[in-house]
């Protein structure tokens, strides 16, 4: 197969959600369909279930939520699917954000009972940003939900962008018989699994009309629906497979994940409508040389050897990717370290030489793995759209970017302010190298920031997070991967700013009018940084130390 047509079939999508949505159970599902599992898992596994594939870190089982991303992959239909799990509370959002830079479409998980919820509307917004395609899938129909109608309407309101049911629910709660396929005009009837195992569904292709259909439900619904189908045929949204593609309007599905009822159809349906592989913005502009880029297949080299300065194509046969995240101690029987390559243009081939764009300096790819939750495979080859695991080396930070030649950066990285500060204190000088050590690589995998905090002749550790939760990980990741214990020492700071003077010089401490409850500090790359507990705090700096300015 060639370069082209390997790229072609590519699929890179995230799900993401509001905690408790049904992520991960849906995550879960549509692995059973590729292969990859036999087995469902669930979050609330009892002990003699299996576990889940995607939440691999003990603190997520024990909690039952998701705190770090995942990757996970599979073939289904003649596509290869590349799927991230993202962490649904709103205390790791920044690791989602990371995750939404490396793909090129999104299924966003929607419990019917309760609608658009905050975290929801906060992912969809980046989501927006950035004009990825967003699917819909209403989960939880097997319980009572809102109506149909009012759950598009909520769609569309509240997100601002058009909703096109793909099907509609035969009722929901105790009343839900199933879906009906638009499409198709084909009603797949719902029978509860013992744990969600498949089962092909029922199913009759006479639509509304189907005597069937009308048999299967209470009066009540069965008027209900043809109300809510007429509604949506004259005055919803026409479908429009380029407005899906633009981000103006988002197929929504209805089903169970829990009772994989209803997932095959937005699987099917997503790979149908979604992109492959798109093109990334190269931030370096200029010409870009092809000659150290690897050998390609002649039927790709339509537009392999020309690429635009701004914009790099899936298909331009030069190797590039960025690393949007890092992870140490994924194998518990190593200390190893992996950065995870989004993988952009051309083909990945193991051992091959890439150029870190950051420093110039060449390093050769050569432990890559294909990595699917905690597991990992090498990796001999891979192409657009990949993501893969290079293992071995301290040299990568998050947003690095790799490139078979010079002249291509991509900068796709967001970064979020912490708004929770806490001191991190080592309770045992024994264990200082442990400690260090853990710390160190926990803020290279960007799980906190961490500030420095002159006192005397030494310095104090400070961590800043989006959220509380990431304290806990930290203290977690530290007792169990570097066996050191940790003191945290709670402060009232709440938002943090980089000082910048005139000429790029230091500011002098004693020179600037600090208010009470206030702290200067230096952040990772020694640079200058305020501490305030408020607004008003940050307002009165301002005011009083005209000859500096506050950055983010």
């Amino acid at each position: 197969m060639t370069t082209q047509k390997e790229i072609s079939r590519r699929r890179t999508f995230a799900i993401v959600s509001h905690p408790d949505a049904g992520k991960t159970t849906l995550t879960e599902k549509l692995l059973l369909y590729g292969g990859a599992l036999h087995l469902a898992g669930s979050v609330t596994a009892r002990k003699k279930e299996r576990a889940t594939v995607s939440d691999w870190m003990e603190l997520e089982r024990k909690r039952g939520i998701s705190v770090s991303s995942t990757v996970l992959n599979f073939d289904y239909g003649g596509y290869h699917v590349n799927l991230l799990d993202t962490p649904g509370h709103n205390d790791f959002s920044e690791d989602t954000y990371r995750v939404l830079t490396a793909v090129d479409s999104v299924i966003m998980v929607i419990d019917g009972g309760k609608g658009i919820e905050n975290q929801t509307r906060k992912l969809f917004e980046v989501c927006r940003r950035r004009n990825t395609p967003v699917f819909t899938f209403v989960n939880k129909m097997d319980r009572p939900a809102l109506g149909t109608l009012e759950l598009l309407d909520e769609i569309e309101r509240v997100l601002k962008i058009g909703a096109y049911p793909m099907n509609l629910p035969l009722g929901s709660g105790g009343d839900f018989r199933g879906i009906l396929d638009r499409k198709t005009g084909q009603a797949h009837f719902y029978e509860r699994t013992p744990g969600g195992t498949f089962r092909a569904p029922v199913a009759t292709h006479g639509g509304l009309s189907d005597p069937v259909v009308k048999d299967a439900l209470s009066p009540t619904v069965y008027a209900a629906l043809c109300e809510e189908m007429e509604m949506v045929e004259h005055a919803g949204v026409s479908f429009s497979p380029d407005d899906v593609l633009a981000g103006r309007t988002t197929p929504v599905f209805f089903g169970s994940a829990a009772n994989n009822f209803g997932v095959q159809l937005l699987l099917d349906g997503f790979l149908g409508y979604s992109p492959p592989p798109v093109a990334r913005a190269n931030a370096a502009g200029g010409t870009i040389p092809v000659t150290a880029a690897p050998a390609a297949d002649s039927a790709d080299i339509d537009n392999a050897n020309t690429a635009d300065n701004n914009l790099i194509d899936p298909n331009f046969e030069t190797f590039s990717g960025f690393v949007f995240k890092i992870q140490a101690n994924m194998d518990p029987r190593h200390r190893d370290r992996m950065a995870f390559v989004r993988i952009v243009s051309g083909k990945f081939t193991r051992g091959m030489t890439a150029t870190l764009a950051r420093t110039g300096k060449a390093i050769r790819l050569a432990n890559s793995s294909n990595v699917f939750g905690r597991e990992r495979t090498t990796v001999d080859e891979a192409y657009a759209g990949d993501v893969i695991g290079v293992m071995g080396t301290d040299s990568f930070r998050i947003g690095d970017t790799l490139s078979g030649a010079p002249g291509i950066v991509y900068d796709e990285i967001p970064s979020f302010p912490p708004e929770c500060f806490a001191y991190i204190h080592n309770p045992s000088p024994a264990n200082y190298k442990r400690f260090r050590e853990g710390l160190t690589q926990l803020v290279q995998e960007g799980l906190v920031k961490l500030y420095d905090i002159p006192s005397g002749h030494q310095k104090i550790s400070l961590l800043g997070a989006v959220g509380p939760l990431q304290f806990d990980l930290v203290q977690y990741r530290l007792e169990s991967e570097y066996n050191a214990a940790s003191r945290l020492e709670q402060t009232d700071w709440t938002i943090v700013k980089r000082i910048q003077t005139k000429d790029g010089a230091p500011a002098d401490e004693k020179g600037l009018h600090i208010p009470m409850g206030a702290k200067m500090a230096l952040d990772k790359d020694d640079c200058q940084v305020l501490l305030f507990p408020g607004d008003w705090h940050m307002n009165f700096f301002i005011e009083h130390n005209k000859e500096v300015t506050l950055a983010d």
